[in-house]
């Protein structure tokens, strides 16, 4: 994964408003954490263009870093259709992992057809503190299946991320990172160098930041 790339990648998540920047007027996560910013990667999947240059962008991450995968499974929800986008340009099978199991019908925790042993990577859109993530791949793993590693969108980078991934012997991949985008947010004029710093903050401490 090239570093031009990675800008490109950034630039496409400000440009369709995926990512927002506020670092004057903070959003709340649901955990509580004040945030001056706000991704949803969902959100490129309305941009065809831009849809085709993340998918080409993870499947060619996943063929250089994970040239054994045999399937892709989606983390629900934000991994599903990404996931299947990347599969399809694989060729390969593709499966999505809920956090919990169904409360009805089959009560199934993973949804598709997968094999004993069988090698797969797990889609993500955006990487905090990788819990979601870690969980996902633990219900494959928990299945019979041999969880390759996860390839997502963006990182944050936090470093809570990195023990936790550390910690679960899982490998992370992203096509881009927090310090891109705010890279990328400067050269668009998005953010003052005041509120850079504001964001580097951020970063350093999400769970204790406010302004």
């Amino acid at each position: 994964m090239t570093n031009s790339l990675s800008q490109q990648i950034a630039k496409i998540l400000l440009e369709t408003k995926a990512v927002k920047l506020s670092p004057k007027a903070p959003f709340k996560w649901s955990s509580g954490w004040n945030s001056p910013i706000y991704c949803d990667n969902r959100v490129t999947l309305s941009f065809p263009t831009e849809r085709k240059v993340i998918k080409l962008a993870l499947a060619e991450l996943i063929r250089e870093k994970f040239p054994n995968v045999e399937a892709i499974a989606g983390v629900a929800t934000a991994g599903i259709a990404q996931g299947a986008l990347v599969a399809e340009e694989l060729n390969l099978p593709f499966l999505y992992v809920r956090p919990e199991p169904k409360k009805h019908g089959m009560k199934n925790c993973i949804e598709g057809a997968f094999s004993p042993n069988q090698k797969i990577v797990l889609i993500e859109d955006l990487i905090s503190t990788g819990g979601s993530s870690i969980k996902a791949a633990n219900n494959l793993i928990e299945a019979g299946a041999r969880v390759l590693g996860i390839a997502a969108t963006v990182t944050y980078g936090f470093a809570t991320a990195d023990d936790n991934f550390n910690k679960a012997s899982i490998k992370l991949e992203c096509i881009s990172h927090y310090n891109h985008l705010i890279e990328e947010a400067v050269k668009m004029d998005y953010v003052s160098t005041e509120d850079v710093e504001v964001l580097k903050e951020w970063r350093l401490n999400p769970s204790e930041w406010s302004i």
